[in-house]
């Protein structure tokens, strides 16, 4: 199993002291998170992408390229691409040289974003959302797997004996997750290509992932990628830790009470109890997070938004530091006991490489 951290990239007012940090600071700031969190032995540094303040992620290739650089291990992901208003052959070629320079430490995750006027800045409207999403990414699917292609759709200009270039890295394309807070269809889309399912489980009661999930296994089964308990799932998640359950409480209230997302909004004890938010101890984190298995089944990726909200970045490597040494090795070790040997592990180009090779190796062995 994944454990890894995302950020949104929020420009946000310490709400303790006042200071606004520049958008140079913010984006150092993610860029020590991301280094901090292969020190710790996370897996996975995911960044959001958004095109207008506060935040600043513009860009995820330029800045996982730069982590890419600095690290060894980590896995580098998105926590949104745009599917709908970047064109997929930008994506297709700007993630494949991506990959090719980080040695195929490279995933990402579709979405159609929570900000409605990203669509006219980019020519498109947001009624063709979901219509988007699934153009668009039918002709990513392609651009990666298929040498040259010819296409004619709805929202684009047709491509005639065009090959996208580089070519994924030893012919594997990225892997991908299709991440969705409420869309039904974007469930059904990464059941239908088999790929992986990441609910966001920030906002919305346990119900509600449970349903978004269960839909995609059952949809996953369905189209005959393997048994529902196969899919491929991951999970978002919150939390602020301090070694004393009160403490954590009384330092974080501050900054959730203002929030660009949810402050001025329920109470902290309300969205905790009503969200999968997790204020507290190390202890309490992990029994909290252990229990997603309950509703979920076995997944493959976690990962913990936790810089955002004006939390400055000493408290930030601070949450780092308790969850690398003292969460993370639990939640592993508990996590790997439960899952049974027929549910796969989180996806990797190393794996993904092996089954391709395997798979041919026995295809010329039938002949």
């Amino acid at each position: 199993m994944q454990f890894g951290i995302f950020t949104v990239g929020d420009v946000t007012v310490d709400p303790t002291t006042g200071r606004l940090p520049s958008e140079r600071d913010r984006i150092k700031a993610m860029t020590t998170i991301a280094l901090k969190a292969e020190e710790v032995g996370l897996d996975v540094f995911a960044t959001g992408e958004h095109h207008n303040p506060p935040f600043v992620p513009s860009s995820p290739t330029t800045m996982l390229g730069w982590i890419a650089a600095r690290t060894e291990r980590l896995l580098l992901s998105t926590s949104t691409t745009l599917i709908t208003t970047n064109d997929p052959v930008k994506i297709a070629e700007d993630y494949a040289m991506l990959q090719h320079l980080a040695d195929g430490r490279v995933d990402l995750m579709m979405g159609r974003g929570n900000t409605g006027p990203v669509y006219p800045w980019f020519g498109q409207d947001i009624r063709n959302g979901i219509p988007l999403a699934i153009e668009n990414y039918d002709l990513l699917h392609r651009l990666w797997r298929e040498d040259v292609v010819d296409w004619k759709g709805r929202f684009r200009t047709p491509l005639q004996s065009f090959t996208s270039t580089p070519r994924p890295l030893d012919g594997i394309p990225p892997f991908v997750w299709h991440g969705s807070i409420r869309s039904p269809e974007i469930a059904e889309q990464a059941a239908y290509y088999g790929d992986g399912f990441f609910a966001n489980h920030i906002f919305w009661p346990k119900e509600h992932t449970q349903r978004m999930v269960g839909l995609y296994r059952e949809r996953f089964a369905h189209y005959g990628h393997g048994s529902a308990d196969q899919a491929i799932v991951g999970l978002g998640g919150q939390v602020f830790m301090r070694r004393n359950s009160q403490d954590a409480v009384r330092e974080f209230r501050p900054y959730f009470d203002n929030a660009p997302v949810y402050g001025h909004g329920p109470s902290l004890e309300e969205f905790t109890r009503e969200t999968p938010l997790t204020v507290g101890s190390p202890q309490q984190v992990i029994d909290r997070t252990l229990g997603f298995r309950e509703y979920v089944g076995d997944y493959q990726r976690q990962l913990f938004l936790m810089d955002h909200a004006g939390l400055p970045l000493k408290t930030v490597l601070e949450q780092l530091d308790l969850l690398g040494e003292e969460v993370v090795p639990v939640l592993r070790k508990e996590f790997d006991s439960m899952r049974p040997a027929h549910v796969p592990e989180a996806p990797t180009h190393a794996a993904l490489l092996a089954a391709r090779d395997a798979a041919t190796t026995t295809a010329e062995g039938d002949r």
